[in-house]
């Protein structure tokens, strides 16, 4: 399974490569507004207080924006495709999640910036040490689960409550692909830096993620109409031939001169 969501993203990437790149610039875009917004506020009322508030309006809005990325290219993963009215439409259905990750983003920042060095210079260091440590880690999986929760929302449920709780059974059941995930996305942010983050950049991450999410689901499926399966011995070969062969093999040649097939 691992094998093809690999290849299929990397085909996906690269048939919306424009599209993808725009989406990416949009988003750069929206960052304006936490960079240089609170700047501009502390300037002009010399406000701390103001300046934090800003500061929060531009992790929101940008979250809001990923949202609408990640139902806008969920039509990609469904071998789709997707105008960029799609992106204002879904706007006005994602905002409540892209808050919610908003306000996680917010807490993760409070919880390194804070919390843990808060515990650490507490004058018991064995407790110190032990509630740091119990943080840390819970912290941990919460962010292994929350990178599916753009794609939950899109493909299991917009009930924001019940989604967290998905996240968090996907996360537990899979734990395997989920650090295996986390790892290829910061590899992929990696990369993107030599493109200047417009590919495959944020929302190639996104598209990633819901690609991953998408395929798993095809797992619960075939256990529910199995149910006397083993769990540890999932037919992948069998559960993806219809997608292998919608997907294709393509070469080198197919990759940089698509016309010439």
């Amino acid at each position: 399974m691992i094998g093809f969501l690999l290849k299929k993203t990397l085909y996906d990437l690269w048939d919306n490569l424009f599209k993808i790149v725009l989406l990416n610039l949009g988003f750069f875009a929206s960052c304006a507004i936490p960079i240089f917004l609170p700047q501009l506020v502390a300037g002009l009322t010399g406000s701390g207080a103001l300046e934090i508030v800003s500061n929060i309006i531009g992790i929101f809005v940008c979250s809001i924006y990923l949202s609408a990325a990640s139902q806008t290219v969920k039509s990609i993963s469904d071998y789709g495709t997707f105008s960029f009215l799609d992106v204002l439409k879904n706007l006005k259905t994602a905002w409540p999640a892209g808050i919610v990750m908003g306000l996680f983003v917010f807490i993760l920042f409070m919880i390194f910036s804070y919390v843990i060095p808060f515990y650490l210079s507490i004058d018991s260091a064995v407790a110190g040490l032990i509630l740091a440590a119990i943080v840390f880690w819970t912290t941990i999986f919460a962010i292994l689960s929350f990178q599916f929760y753009f794609s939950v929302i899109g493909r299991l449920s917009p009930n924001l409550i019940k989604a967290m709780k998905k996240c968090m059974l996907i996360s537990l059941d899979n734990t395997g692909l989920a650090i295996f995930l986390i790892i290829n996305n910061l590899a992929a942010l990696f990369i993107s830096v030599v493109f200047a983050f417009m590919f495959p950049g944020p929302v190639g991450v996104l598209l990633y993620l819901d690609q991953a999410l998408r395929l798993r689901l095809l797992k619960y499926d075939w256990l529910e109409a199995n149910p006397g399966a083993n769990r540890r011995k999932i037919p992948w070969d069998a559960i993806l031939i219809e997608e292998r062969e919608r997907t294709g093999t393509r070469t080198l040649k197919n990759f940089v001169f698509p016309w010439k097939d």
